[in-house]
């Protein structure tokens, strides 16, 4: 995963249209141990193609999303990932002022890490934004799956906030729509939905679980805290940033109204950012059970992934990550003090489990 350290690596493995996930890839695993045992020059042997598809991808972009009159300038940070070969062409393309920031491709990451939707990673963007008076800023993570975006003011647009902005101008076609919702997103998504007419369902966080339950709803988008955004709506429903980034782009170019703006009639909730506990992965999943049935016993709970505690005036999240030896922790009240009464709870519980934040 992208946000696992710069020495850590790996590829995304599709069959057909489907992404393989849990015990899917340990038989590509073993599938591949096997190869390695036996004569690679049997008839059994695959191949592989090289093909270069930019022109065919801007095109499949371009073909499905026509921004408006309004003349977007943005800066592009893609953290020296691999965004950076195709993002800076697109947006011009699309029609914007294009200004670049690290979208030369370096796998040391001399910057800062590509994984966009951490504070200290958006720093730079931040501060180009406002000395540029781009419109907004948009990050990439290093495989171009995941965005993360910043305000003319310079202020974060969280993954929930934007999906409250694409279900805005998404469901009004589709009355009454399944609308698939990650456990750690803003209960204002929640409200939004509802609002909008659509029915919220939390689902589990991580790409491959996601895509299959769209597909087994019939679900026309959804996103996660991370910035995966996935659009079946007008597109084929997987994870595509740069996609993701061109769908805001047609938002903001048909309004005269900057991203603040946009948002300044949602629900305000104070939120800590995600907290990532560190851990080990045989006992993550038992830290995360102890603490089901610890705040089970006082409090309405989620348990579609690991813990969504219902606390009165807000919520807190305890889950195993799906991609390192870590636990997830985020917290969220109708005021600070609400949200860090539920944080102190929730590290009390940790703390007793032997974890520290």
């Amino acid at each position: 995963a992208s946000h696992n350290p710069k020495e850590d690596n790996g590829f995304k493995l599709l069959l057909g249209e489907a992404t393989i996930y849990g015990e899917e890839i340990q038989v590509i695993a073993d599938m591949a141990l096997e190869a390695a045992e036996d004569d690679l020059n049997n008839e059994n042997r695959g191949s592989v193609q090289y093909v270069d598809i930019s022109s065919v991808y801007l095109d499949a972009i371009k073909s499905r999303v026509k921004l408006g009159e309004r003349k977007i300038k943005l800066v592009v940070d893609c953290g020296n990932g691999t965004a950076g070969f195709i993002a800076p062409t697109l947006f011009r393309e699309l029609g914007c002022e294009v200004v670049e920031l690290y979208c030369d491709s370096d796998p040391s990451f001399p910057h800062h890490h590509p994984d966009p939707v951490k504070v200290e990673n958006c720093q730079d963007l931040i501060k180009v934004v406002q000395v540029e008076k781009a419109d907004l800023g948009i990050g990439f993570d290093g495989d171009g799956d995941r965005l993360g975006v910043v305000s003319a003011q310079g202020n974060i647009i969280w993954g929930d906030m934007l999906m409250i902005l694409f279900w805005r101008e998404i469901l009004p076609r589709y009355p009454q729509a399944d609308c698939i919702v990650e456990v750690k997103c803003s209960q204002a998504l929640i409200e939004e939905i509802k609002r909008l007419g659509g029915r919220p369902i939390f689902y589990k966080t991580g790409h491959s679980l996601i895509k299959a339950k769209m597909k087994e709803l019939g679900a026309v988008f959804t996103g996660e805290m991370s910035g995966h955004m996935f659009f079946a709506d007008e597109y084929y429903g997987f994870d595509d940033a740069l996609y993701a980034a061109a769908r805001l782009l047609r938002i903001l170019s048909n309004t005269n109204a900057g991203l603040d703006d946009l948002l300044s009639d949602t629900p305000r909730y104070y939120a800590t950012p995600e907290i990532r506990v560190k851990s080990s992965d045989e006992e993550k999943f038992t830290v995360v059970e102890k603490a089901r049935q610890y705040f089970g016993k006082r409090y309405e709970l989620i348990d579609v992934d690991g813990a969504r505690i219902l606390f009165p005036g807000g919520w807190g999240l305890i889950r195993a990550s799906n991609t390192g030896p870590e636990i997830i922790v985020r917290c969220e009240g109708k005021t600070p003090d609400i949200r860090d009464q539920i944080k102190e709870e929730i590290f009390f519980c940790l703390n007793a489990c032997g974890l520290q934040e």
